[in-house]
């Protein structure tokens, strides 16, 4: 097993959801923490709660991955501590409505495709640079169940996964022959604010998701991404299907009633 002490993580989406329980994870392990994510507060308030707890060093940036030329900037800034990024987590992401195509809304479409799509290409292509220049870095990328195959109303979304999908494999295609690993991680329903954000802040529809079924949650998750980057390194998991018990593929789940 490989040790993260010390190792620097950069995590996007770092405020909430799979994003909060991996800084939780790696802190605890000792890595070094880059948080990035547009809530600033939320972000201060992490950081104290993660330097209290396991006394990490973090960096934080307030970035909006969807902006090529602030995350250029955020990076090309970096103090020269926190320059030789060893982990990059490209978890920034989030879903908008479950609208048929032909009456979907526009607004919704450009900011997955922006956040899932560009966001994960713009990272990836100003960190990995680095840790290809380093010979070593692991990049994990949070897909989604919904990356293999398309639900109901789930067109757009279900596009940008399969996109990152697609990214993750060309990625590690491209980084054959350096030890660089690309690992993709593909969860199936996890209750995070993923259906409040879906369902723009409808918190009883966001409920009945995952009503009367366990679903997995930003921990488990967070446990598979640390397993992921502390193998050998001559392992590469390329991708992690995980789902619920109760959830068998992306439209069939069982509900306890």
């Amino acid at each position: 097993m490989i040790s993260v002490e010390n190792k620097i993580v950069l995590i996007t989406g770092a405020s909430s959801g799979i994003g909060e329980s991996c800084a939780n994870v790696f802190a605890q392990a000792g890595a070094n923490l880059i948080l990035a994510a547009r809530r600033q507060e939320k972000l201060e308030k992490l950081t104290d709660e993660l330097t209290k707890k396991f006394q990490c060093k973090t960096y934080l940036l307030k970035l909006d991955v969807r902006d090529r030329l602030a995350v250029e900037s955020a990076i090309n800034s970096l103090p020269d501590s926190w320059k030789s990024i060893d982990i990059l987590i490209n978890n920034a992401g989030l879903s908008r409505g479950l609208d048929k195509l032909h009456i979907g809304d526009f607004n919704d479409w450009e900011e997955m495709i922006d956040t899932n799509v560009k966001g994960l290409l713009y990272m990836t292509r100003y960190v990995v640079p680095g840790m290809v220049n380093r010979s070593q870095g692991h990049v994990v990328n949070i897909g989604s169940i919904a990356g293999r195959a398309a639900y109901p109303g789930g067109n757009v979304y279900c596009a940008s996964k399969a996109a990152v999908r697609a990214i993750s494999e060309g990625l590690k295609q491209d980084l054959l022959g350096t030890p660089v690993r690309v690992t993709e991680i593909q969860p199936g329903l996890v209750e995070t604010e993923f259906s409040n954000v879906r369902f723009h802040g409808d918190t009883e529809k966001a409920k009945n998701v995952y009503k009367d079924l366990t679903p997995l949650t930003g921990d488990d998750i967070a446990d598979l991404v640390f397993f992921c980057v502390t193998r050998s390194p001559h392992v590469n998991i390329s991708e992690l299907l995980v789902v619920p018990t109760d959830q068998a593929n992306a439209t069939m789940v069982h509900r306890h009633h």
